[in-house]
C-alpha cells in the first residue's frame, strides 16, 4: 500500500503540473482537445487525492506504526474519534487534507462551468492546477505523510492530550474550507483579468464561493476560539496568538470584499477594490499557512520547526508579484462606471466600512510580523501583546459596529434629510438612553458603555427594516405578519440573510465586552471541607476523586457549589496524565446565558490540597450563540431570492413593484 501511495503522489504532482499546462495553453493554442485533458485532470486529481487520503485514514484506523506520521499522532489507546481526527493533526497530513479540499473544489467547478464561462474556464482551471502543483510538489519532495519510520515501533506516541477535544476535531477542518475555498475567486479574478473581462460576471459567478468560504472560515475561528476557552485552561477564548491572527486576517478582508461586490453589481463601482481585496484575502489564506507551517513562530496552533517556510514564502511572492503586476496592467479597463454622488449614501458606508475592516486586518498583520521585523533590524525579538490589539483595535470595532447599523439606513445614491431623520431617530434615541442608563446604573467603563448601546442601536435598526418590509407586504397581500415576515426574508434571502449575520454580530460584540470587561477571578488553596467565596457563588472542596480510564489518568476535585444559597450539580475539573505526555487540566464549565462559572483544577499535594482558580464570564455563551445565529443567517443569504406571487389582478402588480422595492443587490 506504501509503495502504491509514493507512486500515486509522484503521479498526481506531475498530473496537476500537465492539467494546469494543458488549460494554459488550451486558451492561447485555441484547443479544444487541450482544456478537455485539463479538465479531465483535475476529476483525475480528485480520485487521486481521494485515495491518498483513504490511505493514510486506513493507516491510522488499523494503527500501521510502520508508517512516522501515524506513530507520531496515535497510539493503540486512542479513540476511533480522535484516531481518524489525527489524520490532520500534523503538518502532512493537514496537507494532504488540504490537497484533497483543492482537488475536490477544482472538480466541482469544472462541473458548475461545463456550459458556462467557457472563456474564462482554461485560466481558471489553469490557476487552480497550478496551485494544487505546488501542493502535491510539497508532499513529494518535503513532508511525506508515508515516510517509513527505520524501525517499526510497538505503539506510536499517541495526540497531544490539548487536540483530544471535539472542537479541534471541528477547527482545522472547517478553517482549511475556508482557507482553500477562496481559491476559487482568486482564480475567476485572475481570469478576469487574464481575459479583459472586466464586468461583474466573475463576481456572481464566485458568489456562493464566496459566501461558502467566509462562511466556514467564521466556523474555524469561533471552534478555535471555543477550544481555547475549554481547553486550555485559562478563562480566555482569544490571546491574539500569531496563529489565531492568522486566520483572522482573511476572515476580515473577506468580510470587506462581501460587501464592496454589492456596489460594483448595484453600481459598477470600487472594481480595482474589489480585485484587491480578493487577492489580498488569497494572500493572506497562503501567509496564514506559512506562519503556521514555517516554524518561526513558538505557538501551541503551530506545527512546530518546518523546513516548508521557504517555499511558501517563494509560493507567496510569486503570487503577488504576478497578481499584482496584473493588475497594474489592466488598470486602464478598470474604470468606475459611476461616481460617488454623495458623502451620504450606502455606497459611502460601504466603503467605509470596508475602511475599517481593512485597518482592523492591517493593525493585526502589523502586530504578527512585528517581532520577526524587530529581530532582523535589532537583533531582539519583541513580542506585541493583547494590550496592543486591543488598544488600536477596540476603537475600530466599535465604529464598525455603528457603520454595521448605519448602513441599511441609508439610500443609494444620495439619502434625503426627510430620510435619514425617519430611519435615526428611534434607533439613535433608544441607544443613547441605553447609554445613560448603564452609566446611572454604575457601570463607568467607556468602551463597554459605548458597545452595549451601539449594540442596541444596530439591534433598533436590523427590526425596523423587517418590520417596515413585513408591514407593506402584508398590507398589499393581505397576509399576517409573521407570514409577511417569512415571504420577505423568502424573496430577498440575499438582503434578510445578511441582517440575521448582523444579529449574530450584535450578540457577539455583547458576549465579548460582558466576559472582557466584567470577568471575576479569584484563586486559592484549599484543604477538604474549605470554601472560596466569589460574586454569589459559594464553591466547597470536598476532596480528589480517581476518574482514570484505559487511555488517561485523571484525577479530579469535587467542588460542591452554591450560588445565593440554592444548590448546583457538582463540578469536576481535572487533570489528567497521558503516556509521554505533559499533564494537561480539564476545566469544569457551569454555563448560563447570564454567565459562566469556569473552575481550574492547576495541582494538588501529599495532603490533598488543592490548587483551584475561579473565574465568573458574564455573557460568554452569547458569543458561542452569536456565531449559530451568524451561520444561520448566512445559509439564507447563499439561497436564491425568489419567491412565487400567489396573488392575481392588480395586486400582482403591485406585489412585483414591492418586490422591486425590496430587491438588495
Amino acid at each position: 500500500m506504501l509503495y502504491i501511495a509514493n507512486n500515486l503522489m509522484v503521479f498526481a504532482f506531475i498530473l496537476a503540473g500537465y492539467g494546469a499546462w494543458s488549460a494554459f495553453t488550451s486558451s492561447s493554442w485555441r484547443k479544444k482537445e487541450m482544456f478537455a485533458s485539463a479538465s479531465r485532470s483535475a476529476v483525475s486529481l480528485l480520485v487521486l487525492s481521494t485515495i491518498l487520503l483513504a490511505f493514510l485514514i486506513y493507516a491510522f484506523v488499523t494503527r500501521d506504526f510502520s508508517i512516522k506520521y501515524v506513530a507520531s499522532y496515535s497510539n493503540r489507546t486512542l479513540p476511533l474519534f480522535y484516531t481518524i481526527s489525527a489524520v490532520w493533526a500534523g503538518q502532512s497530513g493537514s496537507l494532504l487534507f488540504w490537497v484533497w479540499l483543492l482537488t475536490l473544489f477544482t472538480a466541482i467547478v469544472v462541473w458548475q462551468n461545463r456550459n458556462k464561462n467557457r472563456d474564462l474556464m482554461p485560466y481558471v482551471i489553469g490557476i487552480l492546477l497550478t496551485t494544487t502543483f505546488f501542493f502535491f510538489g510539497l508532499l513529494v519532495y518535503a513532508t511525506n505523510p508515508f515516510e517509513l519510520l527505520p524501525r517499526p515501533v510497538a505503539d506510536g506516541n499517541g495526540l497531544n492530550p490539548m487536540l483530544q477535544n471535539p472542537g479541534m476535531v471541528m477547527h482545522p477542518p472547517t478553517l482549511f474550507l475556508g482557507y482553500v475555498g477562496f481559491t476559487v475567486p482568486f482564480a475567476f479574478a485572475i481570469a478576469a483579468l487574464l481575459r479583459k473581462r472586466i464586468d461583474a460576471q466573475w463576481i456572481r459567478t464566485t458568489r456562493r464561493w464566496t459566501i461558502f468560504s467566509w462562511l466556514f472560515l467564521t466556523l474555524g475561528n469561533l471552534f478555535g476560539a471555543k477550544w481555547a476557552y475549554v481547553e486550555l485552561g485559562w478563562g480566555g477564548y482569544w490571546a491574539w496568538d500569531p496563529v489565531e491572527n492568522a486566520s483572522l486576517m482573511p476572515w476580515l478582508t473577506a468580510t470587506a470584499y462581501l460587501h464592496s461586490i454589492m456596489i460594483q453589481e448595484r453600481r459598477g463601482m470600487l472594481k480595482v477594490w474589489n480585485i484587491v481585496l480578493i487577492i489580498l484575502t488569497f494572500t493572506l489564506t497562503i501567509f496564514g499557512t506559512f506562519i503556521t507551517r514555517s516554524g518561526i513562530i513558538s505557538s501551541v496552533h503551530s506545527f512546530g520547526v518546518s523546513n516548508l517556510g521557504p517555499l511558501f514564502l517563494l509560493f507567496l511572492v510569486i503570487i503577488i508579484v504576478f497578481s499584482v503586476g496584473l493588475l497594474i496592467k489592466r488598470l486602464p479597463l478598470l474604470k468606475s462606471e459611476y461616481e460617488l454622488d454623495a458623502f451620504l449614501s450606502r455606497e459611502s458606508s460601504f466603503f467605509f466600512n470596508n475602511l475599517i475592516l481593512v485597518s482592523i486586518a492591517f493593525a493585526v498583520f502589523w502586530g504578527t510580523i512585528f517581532p520577526f521585523i524587530s529581530e532582523a533590524v535589532r537583533g531582539v525579538k519583541i513580542t506585541v501583546g493583547p494590550p496592543f490589539y486591543n488598544q488600536v483595535n477596540i476603537p475600530m470595532g466599535l465604529i464598525l459596529l455603528a457603520l454595521t447599523g448605519i448602513c441599511p439606513l441609508i439610500g443609494w445614491r444620495k439619502a434625503s434629510k426627510r430620510n435619514l431623520r425617519r430611519s435615526f431617530v428611534l434607533p439613535v434615541s433608544l441607544g443613547a438612553v441605553f447609554a445613560l442608563a448603564l452609566y446611572v446604573g454604575g457601570m463607568r467603563s467607556f468602551y463597554s458603555i459605548m458597545s452595549f448601546s451601539l449594540s442596541l442601536f444596530v439591534l433598533t435598526t436590523v427590526v425596523m427594516e423587517f418590520y417596515r418590509g413585513a408591514k407593506a407586504r402584508a398590507r398589499i397581500t393581505n397576509t399576517g405578519y409573521l407570514r409577511a415576515v417569512w415571504n420577505l426574508t423568502m424573496l430577498n434571502k440575499r438582503r434578510y440573510g445578511g441582517y440575521i449575520v448582523h444579529i449574530g454580530v450584535i450578540m457577539i460584540f455583547v458576549g465579548i465586552t460582558g466576559s472582557s470587561a466584567f470577568q471575576s477571578e479569584k484563586e486559592a488553596v484549599l484543604s477538604p471541607g474549605d470554601s472560596l467565596q466569589i460574586k454569589d457563588y459559594t464553591l466547597k472542596y470536598k476532596g480528589l476523586v480517581d476518574q482514570s480510564t484505559n487511555h488517561a489518568g485523571i484525577v479530579a476535585a469535587e467542588i460542591q457549589v452554591k450560588k445565593s444559597n440554592k444548590t448546583l450539580p457538582t463540578m469536576f475539573p481535572s487533570k489528567q496524565l497521558f503516556r509521554n505526555q505533559e499533564p494537561v487540566s480539564e476545566v469544569a464549565i457551569r454555563q448560563t446565558l447570564k454567565e459562566d462559572l469556569y473552575i481550574i483544577f492547576a495541582s494538588w499535594d501529599e495532603e490533598n490540597r488543592a490548587s483551584l482558580k475561579v473565574l465568573v464570564n458574564p455573557l460568554i455563551a452569547w458569543i458561542w450563540i452569536g456565531g449559530i445565529v451568524m451561520v444561520i443567517g448566512t445559509l439564507i443569504a447563499v439561497g436564491p431570492s425568489r419567491i412565487k406571487a400567489r396573488v392575481e389582478g392588480p395586486q400582482r402588480k403591485r406585489v412585483l413593484k414591492l418586490n422591486q422595492e425590496t430587491e438588495f443587490a
